[in-house]
């Protein structure tokens, strides 16, 4: 999909969601502390165990992991083979945090990987989502085309599922000031967004993290007052993601209220997602519609296309993201009410707006070297 055009689909939702932009005063941020679910808050420790277990995943080139994932009362590590004395002793270590279960995968990350490629040049044509199972057992192919959804999968040498999921679609508070926040409504021309993460890079310059398709390099971006926040720069179209660059500086808070609400919470940090995880996500149109963040989205899927989004489900059955929520902040549970930056809000699907598509912030760390902002 060429730059133009993701703008332009991002143009449209935000007119369709979109209510008039109007200046609201400026007034100081009052803080909040945000009650998370509790379906959240009780996966803390399962978090920090397997975050543990994550990080060591992540200094090392493992062949046999899979996946992992949280379960009601444990974290399951997914591994295909012999576990490594590393794994072993980093497993153990992490069952004085919480509960730790390693489970039999059929396959491992890699090999689903693999096959995942060489069914995305198959289903070329159907523009495919390729996401894998955590357990390592299959990989879903998820077609934005019916006939696709009807034909034969090739063999690839691990079981595939073919699913019809609609069609993909981009979806893109009102008057913020500097040092800017997470949260707050972004414009770009006619077409609204919502700011994600501050951050900052190795040399402390600071920026703020969101969707790739709110802009293109050189862009000036806006709060919904018209006041200048910096320029998008750093567009990675690959992983949908980017920065803007602040010249006004940023602030580790994040709006949590609706519309007109000066409501915010301290961002403590970042983390990384696992699927069966419970979090929230807060772009400007949900908190013009529902008056604050949209919560009970439940990790289920990682793509395994070049774009490696992660997709969450709205486990009620509401609308887990709307137009003009794009590059808003995906978000857990931290300390004290604080909360854990997860990730950037990407996109959801035509008739199944209860799914929510995601960058995660781990892959926005590996991209551009940036941190949450202290």
């Amino acid at each position: 999909m060429t730059r133009s055009k993701r703008l332009g689909a991002a143009v449209s939702i935000a007119v369709l969601a979109a209510t008039a932009l109007a200046s609201a005063p400026a007034s100081a941020s009052s803080p909040a502390t945000f009650q998370f679910p509790e379906n959240a808050r009780r996966q803390i420790p399962l978090v920090q165990a397997a975050s543990a277990i994550r990080r060591e995943i992540e200094r090392n080139a493992y062949p046999g992991y899979a996946g992992i994932e949280l379960q009601d009362k444990q974290v399951v590590v997914w591994w295909k083979g012999a576990l490594p004395t590393r794994i072993k002793q980093t497993i153990a270590t992490s069952r004085s945090i919480a509960p730790v279960r390693v489970g039999a995968a059929e396959n491992s990350l890699s090999e689903l990987r693999a096959a995942g490629a060489r069914l995305r040049s198959a289903y070329a044509a159907q523009q495919p989502r390729i996401k894998y199972a955590v357990d390592g057992s299959k990989i879903v192919v998820a077609t934005s085309a019916r006939t696709g959804a009807t034909r034969l999968a090739p063999e690839v040498g691990v079981p595939v599922e073919v699913v019809d999921q609609g069609a993909k679609v981009l979806t893109s508070r009102r008057d913020d000031w500097a040092p800017w926040k997470s949260g707050a409504d972004q414009i770009n021309g006619n077409s609204r967004c919502t700011t994600g993460f501050p951050v900052r890079n190795g040399n402390n310059e600071r920026f703020i993290l969101t969707a790739g398709h709110c802009g293109s390099n050189g862009n000036q971006i806006r709060d919904g007052a018209g006041e200048f926040i910096g320029t998008f720069t750093a567009d990675n179209d690959g992983h949908d993601i980017a920065l803007i660059s602040t010249p006004g500086n940023v602030d580790n808070v994040m709006y949590v209220g609706g519309l007109d609400s000066n409501a915010v919470t301290t961002v403590a940090g970042w983390d990384w997602t696992f699927p069966g995880e419970y979090l929230c996500q807060s772009g400007g149109s949900s908190a013009r519609d529902i008056g604050g963040p949209v919560c009970g989205l439940r990790v289920e899927k990682y793509n395994t296309d070049p774009g490696d989004a992660v997709e969450a489900r709205q486990v009620d059955g509401q609308p887990a993201v709307r137009g003009g929520d794009s590059g808003g902040p995906v978000y857990g549970p931290g300390a004290n009410g604080t909360v854990i930056a997860k990730g950037i809000n990407n996109y959801t699907y035509v008739g199944n707006n209860t799914i929510l598509g995601f960058q995660d912030f781990g892959t926005a760390t590996r991209d551009y070297g940036i941190w949450i902002v202290e």
